[in-house]
């Protein structure tokens, strides 16, 4: 069993996704937004991080997935971004729990199966693969997305080792004989 907290920062709303992976299953645990409501930069990273707190004390996870800065046309938004994930980050890392990051190409790739997927299929896709009854509001969804991309990250490296490990004991007991 492990719990993944997913999280899509934002200057405005920073969404955040708590999953549990048991037995190789996604299942949902809470969603939502930390809505960042201050005039100073300060006053809105001490938002996210109490906001954060506040869920890495009620759910304790074990692993954190972020997604990364990604620069399309407009550099002080994505300054905003990268502050509001610094922030993030600090606060999860400080408690030692391990940190991953994720572009947006590979979370849709892990989620929908291609790196061009639209917001809509995503949610449509997170929907389905939590067995949620409706989607979640956009900044969560997108969390809950990089949490899904995170295990099934994980998953497919765990079974690649595993794979290895299988492989590598053949070749050893072949070679005895």
């Amino acid at each position: 069993m492990k719990r993944i907290l997913g999280i899509d920062p934002g200057s405005r709303f920073t969404g955040y996704g708590i999953i549990e992976l048991t037995a190789g299953k996604s299942i949902w645990l809470n969603s939502g937004c930390i809505r960042v409501e201050a005039d100073n930069l300060a006053d809105k990273l001490c938002i996210i991080a109490e906001g954060l707190n506040a869920l890495l004390d009620e759910f304790q996870p074990d692993e954190m997935a972020i997604e990364k800065v990604f620069v399309s046309r407009n550099v002080d938004s994505a300054l905003k971004l990268g502050q509001a994930r610094g922030a993030a980050i600090s606060t999860v890392a400080l408690r030692k729990i391990p940190v991953s990051e994720y572009t947006p190409t590979q979370i849709k790739k892990a989620v929908v199966g291609k790196g061009n997927a639209a917001k809509t299929q995503v949610q449509h896709m997170v929907v389905n693969l939590l067995g949620l009854s409706r989607a979640p509001q956009e900044d969560a969804a997108d969390a809950l997305a990089i949490a899904l991309c995170h295990a099934h990250t994980g998953q497919t490296l765990e079974n690649r080792i595993e794979t290895l490990r299988k492989t590598s004991s053949r070749t050893r007991i072949q070679r005895v004989r």
